[in-house]
Formats: structure tokens, C-alpha cells, sequence
């Protein structure tokens, strides 16, 4: 009854045309979804993931949708993915692309939470301008997953220091997607260079929380498929080619940007050098902006880093753009959000030339067709570059004061 209440409340609380704004916003891309005849194939892929499953299949044999897609995500994964079965194809995306509608508006109230900047009125309206941003359209055009991880991971970050529960969203992510655990080693790291004069501090609980959270559903995903779980992480996990071509210009990672710069199918040691490098220094610049209380900026430098050094990166695993953006908004001169804002609401990379597989049309890009091709990866190394300046005087700082 009082949670009843405490809702009730908050709704009524809520600035009228702040709600309008959203929902005159939600529903013009609702209806611009429908129009585009959105197909959302993934969300059709872990669909048969979940069938797959439950029909004792073999997990990753599984070939879905006219694109003919196979499985990536671990076992862990597919068993989340069973309810699907339970409806209908048409209820199924409905439901869908409001689920993830709403997971924007978390995920938006949480990045304000975590630069300090949480409005109720505030939300509704980032929400109703960052729904039209290439990342989050991409995200419900497919149907894909990435609203939910962006939101598991903030939804711990923003947690009071000493919450019990910190730390189980990063884990459950993890074991979903890989990509987030490097914000276990952010914990790690910095927990550890907190040890010194804290001792055993919420940093380390909550990397340890997040590492026992991730090894466990993990296990208990072997147990009950220890088929697909031991192909998964013996063979399918070293299989980047599962997951699509390095060089298509979706692909907004290092790898992607090297590939068509390089005009081959892969990079092969030039991306493992400069991933190697700029997955250290952005690490690095976490680390830093964490130990001096700048959380918003170890939250998103490293974020950035795990999507420039992953192998694929496809634009719309750059839903984190909202977060970057909304931090800019709070830091930044309005001149470099609205440039930021255009480079994600732009949909520049759909203008070069591209074409699926057998032709390869990336391969072939000239100067100004790279350049369009790669601006969220231009993009995310600018951002890193722009938030290591502070990191590099903190350094020179405590170096200079070490050798008084």
C-alpha cells in the first residue's frame, strides 16, 4: 500500500508538459518504427536461442531469421531468453520495443543520477530527444539487448557505497555479454589501490560481488547445458567471426575503423597493438578519474574503452553514447554537446556505401567515406583524450610530490 502510494506521488509530482514531450516523442518513433518495417531480427534470433533450449538443441549449430544468424552470447544467455516461447511473434516485438522504451527512461534517470543531475522533468525530455539517436533506433530496430545491459551496469554504479546488492547487475551482464567486465577490473583496480589506506573498501566488494554473481550463474548455466556451455567457452568464444565481418561499417570499434582504413577483411596485430594500447591508457584514465571522485568520468571513459577495443562493436552497442552525452551536457560547453549529439544522431555511417556479404562494398571506401564510417570511434578516442588531460596533471602531481 505505501509503495502504492510513494508511486502515486511521484506520478502526480511529474511536470505535465515534460510527459507530454515524452510521450508525443515515444509515439512518433513508435510510429516511425512501424513505418520503417522494422524487422528486429536479433529479437527473433534469441527467441530460437530460447526454443533451442527447450528442445534439447544444439545451441550453437542454430541458424535463425532469413539472415541466416547463428548464436553468440554464452549459454547463460539462451536460458534468459525461454519466456520468449511463451508469445506470439506480433506480442513479442510490442512488447519489445515498449520494454525497451522504458529501459531508455532508466537508463537516461540513472545517468543523471550518476552526474548528480536527477530531475524527474529533466529525464522526460533527454528521453524524448535521445530516442532519435542512431544507437537506440538500431537498438529497437533489431530488438537487441543493449538498453538492458547499459541499465544492469549504471544501476550498480549508481549505488550508495556499502549496498549489498552492488555489483550483481555488472555480474548478470557479464555473463549475458562479455564486454562489461571490464568495469570488474575498473572495480578491481581501483579497490586495490583504495586497500592501501581503506582495507577492504566497497570497490572490492563489489568487484568481488560482481565476479561471484558472474561465476555463478555461469556454472549453473554448465550444469544445465553442459554441452553448448563447454563448446562456448572452449571453441565459440575465440570465434569472432560468429558475430559478423570486422570490416562492415556497423562495425564502430578499432578493428572495424582499421579494417576499412587498411581496405582488409582483418587487421590481425595492427588492431592487438592499438587496441592494447588505448584498452591501457583508457583503463588508466578510469582508474584516475575514480581515485580523485569522479565517478561519472570512470564510468564512461570505460565504457568507451570496452567498445573501442572489442573485436565488434556494432553502432548500436553505442547506447552508452547516453550517458556520454548527458555528461557533457554537465561539463562541457553546449557547443561540444550539440557536435556530440549530431556525430550519434546523425546516422552518418549509413551513408557510405555498404552491402552484406559476398559483396564488400567497405573495403573500398575513400578518405571522406572512412571518416563518416568511424565517427563513433573518432568520437570515443576524442572523449578519451579530452578526459586524460586531468588524469595526466593528477599524475604529474602525485609524481612530483613523491620525489620531494
Amino acid at each position: 500500500m505505501t509503495v502504492t502510494m510513494n508511486v502515486q506521488t511521484r506520478l502526480r509530482s511529474l511536470p505535465l508538459a515534460a510527459m507530454a514531450a515524452c510521450l508525443l516523442s515515444f509515439v512518433a518513433f513508435w510510429v516511425a518504427q512501424r513505418a520503417a518495417h522494422v524487422t528486429m531480427l536479433d529479437l527473433s534470433v534469441y527467441r530460437a536461442e530460447g526454443e533451442t533450449v527447450l528442445a534439447g538443441g544444439d545451441l550453437y549449430a542454430m541458424r535463425a531469421t532469413s539472415a541466416n544468424l547463428p548464436t553468440t552470447y554464452p549459454p547463460f544467455a539462451a536460458l534468459l531468453f525461454t519466456p520468449l516461447t511463451l508469445l506470439g511473434v506480433p506480442e513479442m516485438r510490442t512488447l519489445a520495443t515498449a520494454g525497451n522504451l522504458l529501459l531508455l527512461l532508466a537508463l537516461v534517470h540513472l545517468s543523471l543520477r550518476l552526474v548528480g543531475r536527477d530531475r524527474p522533468a529533466a529525464a522526460l525530455y533527454a528521453a524524448a530527444l535521445l530516442v532519435w539517436c542512431e544507437p537506440v533506433w538500431t537498438t529497437l530496430r533489431y530488438g537487441q539487448i543493449n538498453l538492458l545491459i547499459a541499465v544492469a551496469v549504471l544501476w550498480d554504479l549508481t549505488r550508495r557505497d556499502g549496498n549489498r546488492w552492488a555489483g550483481v547487475g555488472i555480474g548478470l551482464a557479464t555473463a549475458v555479454k562479455l564486454t562489461p567486465g571490464l568495469f570488474v577490473v575498473l572495480l578491481l583496480v581501483v579497490g586495490v589501490a583504495r586497500a592501501r589506506e581503506l582495507g577492504w573498501n566497497p570497490w572490492l566488494r563489489q568487484a568481488a560481488t560482481a565476479t561471484g554473481v558472474f561465476i555463478g550463474v555461469t556454472v549453473a548455466s554448465a550444469v544445465v547445458l553442459p554441452y553448448d556451455s563447454r563448446r562456448f567457452w572452449t571453441e565459440m568464444i575465440f570465434q569472432t567471426s560468429r558475430v559478423g565481418r570486422k570490416e562492415e561499417t556497423a562495425n564502430q570499434s578499432l578493428s572495424g575503423v582499421l579494417a576499412r582504413m587498411l581496405h582488409t577483411t582483418d587487421p590481425g596485430i595492427w588492431w592487438l597493438l592499438v587496441a592494447g594500447l588505448v584498452g591501457a591508457a583508457g583503463l588508466a584514465v578510469a582508474v584516475l578519474a575514480a581515485l580523485r571522485g569522479d565517478r561519472p568520468v570512470a564510468v564512461v571513459v570505460c565504457a568507451t574503452t570496452a567498445l573501442l577495443v572489442s573485436p565488434i562493436s556494432w553502432s548500436h552497442h553505442w547506447v552508452w553514447c547516453v550517458p556520454v552525452l548527458i555528461l557533457l551536457a554537465t561539463r562541457a560547453r553546449p557547443v561540444w554537446t550539440v557536435a556530440a549529439g549530431l556525430v550519434f544522431a546523425s546516422f552518418s555511417l549509413w551513408w557510405v556505401p555498404h552491402a552484406p556479404a559476398p559483396v564488400r562494398l567497405e573495403l573500398h571506401q575513400n578518405a571522406g567515406q572512412m571518416l563518416l564510417s568511424g565517427l563513433y570511434t573518432l568520437a570515443g578516442l576524442v572523449l578519451l583524450a579530452v578526459f586524460a588531460v586531468p588524469a595526466v596533471r593528477q599524475w604529474r602531481t602525485r609524481h612530483a610530490v613523491a620525489n620531494e
